[in-house]
């Protein structure tokens, strides 16, 4: 509990707080984390369904993994840890969200200014002509979905390969070399380059408090304040604490 008030405390005192998330902040609403034991890894082979080259090469194949996450991702609800940081965001606490996550939770959980490294699953695009489509437009009865040109539609998603969307990167490091705060959240700070924005921000001054239920690579480095509990439970304590000092 006093690592809670103290994360609190810090968290209310910050200017610009930025929070970095990855998968394990999506396992309590039931996703498991790509590389867990249940993760998607354990059935797919990320060399054969996971590069672009795969997707190219046999969108049939690979579809049939895409369509097994649009399904998983469809009936999952943001927890509590999603709701904290929206919670956060109102309070004007917390100015940004940086996820590695293409679930959407955070944006179903209120949180407005996200910033998605990795893409989502919103919409498809044409991977020969270009044309978007709303996934909501889109029926999966046959696969791969096609384009109206007769192409492969996929998801607006980053396969391994494949290089980061330019005005994500761009707003990602940019929030890292300015915050005055980095909460890094369910990410074991492996994938570069989004491994790089702890670090970013801790050279330009930042503090950095993690929640993690394992330490990271950041953890006994250049992490400040290490709470070693699963999201949820860790940052709906927080945000009550949160609520109390600004009562």
């Amino acid at each position: 509990m006093n690592d809670y008030r103290k994360f609190s405390e810090i968290l209310c005192k910050s200017r610009h707080a930025v929070a970095l998330t990855g998968a394990g902040i999506s396992v309590e609403s039931g996703i498991p984390d790509f590389r867990s034991k249940d993760g998607m890894w354990s059935r797919f082979d990320p060399a054969e369904y996971a590069y672009i080259e795969s997707f190219r090469s046999d969108p049939v194949k690979v579809w049939k993994m895409l369509a097994e996450m649009d399904s998983l991702f469809a009936r999952v609800q943001p927890n509590a840890a999603h709701a904290a940081l929206s919670e956060f965001e109102k309070l004007g606490l917390l100015k940004a969200v940086v996820t590695q996550n293409i679930d959407s939770l955070h944006q179903r959980a209120g949180s407005s200014n996200v910033i998605e490294f990795h893409g989502h699953f919103r919409s498809l695009h044409c991977d020969c002509c270009g044309k978007i489509q709303m996934r909501q437009d889109t029926k999966l009865d046959a696969l791969p979905p096609r384009c109206s040109c007769g192409g492969p539609l996929r998801p607006d998603i980053i396969f391994f390969g494949e290089g980061i969307p330019g005005d994500a990167y761009r707003r990602a490091f940019e929030e890292a070399e300015k915050c005055d705060l980095m909460l890094v959240i369910g990410t074991s700070a492996l994938v570069s380059p989004a491994s790089m924005l702890p670090r970013v921000a801790k050279k330009a001054g930042a503090l950095l408090l993690e929640i993690n239920p394992t330490a990271s690579e950041l953890s006994h480095s250049i992490t400040d304040l290490l709470v070693m509990e699963p999201a949820g439970k860790a940052l709906g304590a927080i945000l009550e604490i949160v609520r109390e000092i600004r009562s």
